[in-house]
């Protein structure tokens, strides 16, 4: 036992770093390549800011443009996110709590739909998007991106809403609360570790979306920050130093915002994996 666990550790360790330096490596290099000036990276492409240069995370960060596009990712987000926990939420609880037929194969389209990708999609849903006249509109990306965060939103709450007790649902119900009030006043905040989970999920998710805002944003005051960067990319092609900038604050949000809730994920998901 302690042959094969001496064994285990150092490879389980080497794993580890082999992960976090695919991982973070990039991240560095994007960060602190913001403050530095394009002679630095031409002249030594890996290496550390000396001086250090302020001036492109100043540019950026001064710009109408950055703070618009955080601003529709933000907009964009919240909905999507509020989309999906809220329309999730009442699925899973169906799905959790009452007995009907056909119940097991909704539960299983919803799980199917975890394999369903956004490309196969792309081109009827662009069509309908058209037809709906939600080209230009956040809403006609946050639709569909709350449609694709069901299957693991449903996937991750219904066993966890399953596992609360039947007994809690008794006792409600002889105090006068139906099955609504059940669901807002007891399930929901049983839930909130679960339902924190997929909100974050659902958020970051979001946030980092390309494809489906590239199909229906032309318009660049509309452009989410995934958008913003690749249009920044092309138009200042020549200056890696303050695309470098552009990019690590692009993704600053996300990452603190997923750094902080980190703890909430685990939790949620063990919740669900024991229910």
């Amino acid at each position: 036992m302690n042959k094969r666990m001496s064994l285990g550790t150092p490879f389980t360790y080497l794993i580890v770093l082999l992960v976090v330096g695919v991982t973070v490596v990039p991240l560095l290099f994007t960060i602190l390549g913001g403050f530095r000036t394009n002679a630095q990276i031409n002249n030594e492409p890996v290496g550390w800011p000396s001086p250090w240069n302020l001036e492109n995370y100043a540019d950026v960060l001064t710009s109408d443009v950055f703070w618009q596009a955080m601003g529709n990712s933000t907009l964009i987000s919240v909905i999507t996110t509020a989309l999906a926990v809220s329309v999730g939420a009442m699925a899973a609880f169906a799905l959790s709590r009452y007995t009907f037929s056909g119940r097991e194969s909704l539960y299983t389209l919803f799980t199917l739909g975890l394999l369903f990708p956004l490309t196969a999609a792309a081109l009827p849903l662009y069509l309908l998007l058209r037809e709906l006249d939600l080209l230009e509109n956040p809403f006609g990306v946050a639709l569909p991106q709350a449609a694709f965060a069901l299957p693991i939103t449903i996937v991750i709450l219904r066993p966890f809403m399953a596992a609360i007790p039947g007994e809690l649902e008794d006792a409600a119900a002889m105090d006068g609360a139906g099955r609504l009030g059940f669901f807002w006043r007891i399930l929901i905040p049983l839930s909130r570790p679960a339902l924190t989970t997929v909100a974050i999920l659902a958020f970051v998710t979001s946030w980092n979306a390309y494809l489906l805002p590239l199909l229906v944003l032309s318009d660049p005051s509309n452009f989410t920050l995934p958008l913003g960067v690749a249009a920044f990319q092309s138009q200042f092609s020549q200056d890696t130093a303050r695309i470098l900038a552009y990019t690590a604050a692009s993704m600053i949000p996300a990452i603190g915002f997923f750094v902080f809730a980190e703890r909430h994920i685990v939790g949620g998901l063990t919740g669900s994996v024991k229910g």
